[in-house]
């Protein structure tokens, strides 16, 4: 596996969260600085380390509710 990709979202609570596609990985944080550190150390304790795919790549998802 070269890449692994995450669905990050805010969360309605305050924050982020952030859902590897195709593997059972999860994490949050409050701020996005701090998900993209999570976001390593989960990686770390799933697939151990220096043995991650080399790129991770964030696809950040907001969802907008207008009202008509």
């Amino acid at each position: 596996m070269n890449e692994i990709i995450f669905l990050v979202q805010e969360d309605p609570e305050g924050g982020f969260t952030a859902r590897a596609l195709g593997q059972p990985i999860f994490t949050e944080a409050d701020t996005l600085d701090e998900l993209k550190s999570q976001v390593r150390d989960a990686l770390a304790c799933h697939f151990g380390y220096g043995a991650a795919p080399p790129v991770v790549r964030l696809s950040l998802q907001k969802d907008e509710v207008i009202l008509s």
